[in-house]
């Protein structure tokens, strides 16, 4: 039998790795249920100085690093190409959502009846970004 070689590709970093960072932080915000209870309802946060809540999220997402509702303007500054479909998903229900609600409480936002898929897609996206930054290192 012959020996087979098993060679990995290397994974070409990203350009921003410290706006990666933003990004894989507010997937993971929007994918923890516990978390968002915690700090952006009941306003307990880890350490002094420190600020999280929904529309912060929801800022770096589509306005800082504009990797929603369109992720493909992100890869090689941002975002991996396997990226691109969770994160899709994700802005497919995301973005209707803040388009509905508009400037309301994080409470009616975590209310809402899509709220739950919002999590769901939200953890598929972080187990994928999170997977590329471990697979980087």
């Amino acid at each position: 039998m012959e020996a087979v070689e098993v060679v990995e590709s290397p994974v070409e970093p990203v350009r921003y790795p410290s706006m990666r960072a933003e990004i894989v932080l507010a997937v993971k915000a929007l994918s923890d249920p516990d978390y968002q209870q915690r700090v952006w309802i009941r306003r307990q946060y880890p350490h002094e100085n420190f600020y999280d809540d929904f529309t912060q999220n929801a800022h770096i997402l589509f306005d800082d690093t504009c990797v929603l509702p369109d992720p493909e303007t992100g890869v090689g500054d941002v975002l991996y190409p396997d990226e691109v479909g969770v994160l899709r998903a994700l802005g497919e229900v995301l973005d209707p959502l803040i388009n509905e609600l508009g400037n309301v409480s994080d409470e009616r936002y975590l209310q809402h009846p899509q709220w739950a898929e919002v999590l769901r897609r939200s953890e598929r996206a972080y187990r994928v970004l999170s997977q590329n930054d471990s697979a980087s290192r």
